[in-house]
């Protein structure tokens, strides 16, 4: 039976739960559903079976994205009045392609306390195994269900040089790498991260061409819930970048001995000068060697 602690009045915890597997709760959180007076759950189901498990009983609600402006009101009221209250999703991290953004927004607005209770996210734990760049990335959540919708957006990511993010269902997974295919190449580096922390987990990395057949051809790997991790498209601003301070550069050093020339090219540039002395010297070697 876990220990119930007595946790801060008036406060609500956007408490993360897990994935998958229920060992991935953190001993924060557990402590945490324990000590709360009220917990707002996205499906009070799932919320009582992570309960059980837990050995607790605590009361729910039930606040989903079509209650949660109802339900507004009275859970201010139950914060501003001293109660603790949790905030959960089905799983993982709330607020995450979760509902939940009406409630927390309002209690920064009444100067009710708002504490993370961090622990698993689906979009995190197939980033940090997909294998692909993570210091910049762009989350999408779930694609547009219309054709159109989704196609204008895709057109719209496809020069996106950062990693993309997509949740996804089974009933769209195949149609959906059709779509990335359609707009981004079937060559563009990927991962399908399916049924995360699950028992039957599984990972697709390569081009998006082979995710998609190998998708088609199993049956399995069109079950479950899906994270779709897209590297991003290759970047040629350096190289532009590069060409155009070339010409620069030879200009300048037809004109002006090599120091004044990188002087004035960095100047102009905003590049760094020891980088444009070292373009310079590239440049007069090819000249000498012509």
């Amino acid at each position: 039976m876990t220990k119930r602690l007595s946790n801060e009045a008036g406060c609500l915890y956007v408490v993360a739960t897990p994935i998958g597997n229920l060992g991935d709760l953190s001993g924060r959180a557990a402590e945490v559903l324990a000590g709360v007076d009220l917990i707002a759950a996205e499906d009070t189901r799932r919320t009582r079976q992570l309960l059980r498990h837990l050995g607790l009983d605590r009361p729910l609600l039930a606040l989903h994205e079509h209650n949660e402006q109802a339900r507004l009101g009275a859970l201010l009221q139950r914060l501003r009045g001293g109660e603790s209250i949790a905030l959960v999703s089905d799983a993982g991290t709330p607020l995450i392609s979760d509902p939940g953004f009406p409630l927390v927004r309002a209690c920064h607005a009444e100067g009710v306390r708002v504490v993370p209770v961090p622990g698993p996210s689906a979009l995190i734990a197939a980033l940090s195994v997909a294998g692909l760049p993570t210091d910049r990335f762009r989350f999408e959540g779930f694609l547009p269900r219309r054709a159109s919708a989704r196609a204008d957006l895709l057109k719209s990511l496809a020069a996106a040089t950062e990693t993309l993010v997509f949740y996804e269902s089974s009933h769209r997974i195949g149609e959906t790498l059709e779509a990335l295919v359609g707009a981004f190449g079937s060559e563009r580096p990927a991962t399908l991260a399916r049924e995360l922390t699950k028992l039957h987990e599984t990972l697709l990395s390569g081009a998006l061409g082979e995710i998609l057949a190998a998708v088609e051809a199993d049956e399995n790997q069109r079950k479950g819930e899906f994270v779709l991790v897209v590297g991003g498209a290759p970047s040629h601003e350096v190289d532009r970048f590069e060409v155009g301070l070339d010409a620069l550069l030879e200009a300048l050093l037809e004109e002006l001995p090599l120091k004044r020339a990188v002087a004035v090219a960095a100047r102009l540039s905003g590049e760094k000068k020891n980088r444009v002395y070292q373009l310079a010297l590239n440049l007069k070697g090819e000249h000498l060697g012509d």
